[in-house]
Parts: structure tokens; C-alpha cells; sequence
């Protein structure tokens, strides 16, 4: 979870950045090179999350009731991406 936290405060710190930028008037391309490597980053977060959430998801399909919702989750999933 740590892990997250730090991922999510420098996405608050990126975000931030491009605020700035934004608001200096800034070069387009500068602008637009931050907002993909935000983008990136916040990929790499979903990525984490969903990877974390769907092996829980997994280990706790021991019950008809529990494996419905893992179908249910990988399902969104799927549609999500």
C-alpha cells in the first residue's frame, strides 16, 4: 500500500506541475510530454491496483457466493480495458 501512497502523491505532484505550467503559459509541447507522463503514471497505478485487487479477488473464490463476484470483477475488468 505504501507503494501506492508514494505513486499517487508524485500523480498529485505531476498534476500540480501541469497546473502550473498551464497557467504560466507554457509551451504546448511541454505541456502535453507532462500530461503523458501522468497518464503513464496513473496507467502504472491501475495497473498495481487491478493486479492486487483480482489476485485477492482470487484467493477468496472458495464459495459459490464469492466466485460469482470474482466473475463479476473480472468482467468489469474486462470491459474497462
Amino acid at each position: 500500500m505504501k507503494d501506492n501512497t508514494q505513486l499517487i502523491n508524485n500523480i498529485i505532484g505531476q498534476l500540480t506541475g501541469i497546473e502550473r505550467m498551464i497557467e504560466d503559459g507554457k509551451d504546448c509541447f511541454d505541456v502535453l510530454t507532462q500530461i503523458k507522463a501522468a497518464r503513464s503514471a496513473i496507467d502504472s497505478l491501475a495497473v498495481k491496483y487491478i493486479e492486487r485487487e483480482f489476485l485477492n479477488c482470487l484467493k477468496a473464490c472458495n464459495t459459490k457466493e464469492k466466485e460469482q463476484t470474482c466473475r463479476m470483477f473480472l468482467k468489469e475488468l474486462i470491459k474497462r480495458s
